[in-house]
Parts: structure tokens; sequence; C-alpha cells
């Protein structure tokens, strides 16, 4: 793969065969960065998973970088009320699963009560494609609507492992102070070990690696962000 003059000037500032600890790696990415728009910080997480194991859960970053998500809360006419004071920017029943099999998808995430599913599967098709289905798995399911949506304004995040068995997730900006970056880092790793399976071998996680947007990637001693 060719890589521009900027990129190759990036990769001639540092050894990037080697391992460094959490807050270095972030700076190091910070200091390569070329973009001149505020490059978004990604970790990747390499696990060793047997065949049949999946890593898939939430989390809330200590230091929030994101947006304030644009919450649609499914809910019947008994509940909208609650919904739209604990801060959902949408909620309702059948006028919002119309709207959204019109093609409307004016949010960011969407919120279903239990008793909702059934209406709300019908718009697997729509809301499937974009990643948008509420599912018990990443707490967007759920009688608790007032904790959800409290939980997804303050930044929480899915992070699951792809078929290859890696996590790939934007953990800060640029622009962030690198400390508060290798905050988030540590934090990641803590939860990934958290939902570490029960056959998993000692080395699951086997590598972790961090890069900006544009920018090369670095290598992060494994133990040191645990």
């Amino acid at each position: 793969m060719k890589h521009g003059k900027k990129y190759r000037a990036s990769l001639a500032k540092y050894d990037l065969a080697k391992k460094y600890d959490v807050a270095a790696a972030c700076k190091m990415v910070q200091d390569m960065k070329f973009a001149k728009f505020d490059e978004t910080v990604e970790a990747h997480v390499s696990l060793r998973l047997g065949k049949s194991d999946t890593v898939r859960d939430t989390l809330v970053f200590p230091n929030q970088f994101k947006a304030e998500k644009k919450v649609l809360v499914f809910c019947k006419e008994d509940r909208i009320k609650e919904a739209l004071d604990a801060g959902a920017a949408f909620a309702g029943a059948d006028e919002y699963i119309e709207k959204v099999k019109g093609g409307w998808l004016d949010f960011d995430v969407a919120v279903a009560t239990p008793d909702m599913m059934k209406d709300v599967g019908r718009l697997g098709m729509v809301l499937g494609r974009k990643g948008l289905m509420p599912n018990p798995k990443t707490g967007t399911v759920t009688v608790d609507i007032a904790k959800a949506i409290a939980e997804l304004k303050k930044g929480r995040t899915e992070y699951r492992a792809d078929k290859g068995g890696v996590v790939h997730i934007a953990v800060g900006k640029c622009s962030m102070d690198a400390d508060k970056v290798a905050e988030n880092i540590k934090t990641l790793i803590s939860e990934i070990n958290r939902k570490k399976p029960a056959d998993a071998k000692a080395d699951y996680v086997q590598t972790v690696s961090v890069s900006s947007s544009m920018g090369p990637g670095v290598w992060v001693d494994v133990k040191e962000g645990e």
C-alpha cells in the first residue's frame, strides 16, 4: 500500500516496531497527526477468541469527546413524558415507527421498552442496516429508560469484536490532552478484560495499537494498559 509524503514523514519520527506505555503512545499519535481536521484517535484490540466466543458490551469513557447523542425512545403513550423529561429528543410509538419506515433517521441511537419490541422488530431492515436496532445486550431495550438515556447522553459506547477477533473503537480526539485519551484506552482494556470468556487463554488480549484517523499505528504495551 502506497502512502503520501506526510504519512511517510510521520513514520520517520519514531520506531513503530516497539511497544510503548499508553500515555507515550497517545502523545506519539498526536505528534504524528498531519491532517488539517481534528483527527479521531482509534484503538484496535486484537483478542484470542474461540470459535464460539463473542465479546460485546457497552462502556462510558471517563473523558468524553463526542457530541451529545440524539435519542429516540420507542414507548407507549404513558411513558412518553418520562422519556422526554429524561432527555430523549423523541419519544412515542406508532408515529415514530411509521416515520422510520418512511426513511426518517434523524437520531443517533434508539431505545425501546420491552413491550414495544414486537412492533420495533419490524423495522429491522431499516434500523439493522444502520446499527440502530435496540438490543438488550447493549442496554437499549430496557424498562429503565431514564437510566439508559442518562448513560447514552454521557457517551455510553458499544464495543464488539469483529469476525477476526478485533475490537475497533474511537477513544478520543487528537486535540484532547494525551493523558485523558490514555485514561480512555485503559478503561477500554479493563472493560474488555472484564468480558474475558471463561475458557479464554492467558494471552486473551494479544495486541493493542492506537492511531489517528489518517496516521500510522503505534503499538501499546498490553500489560501496562490493563
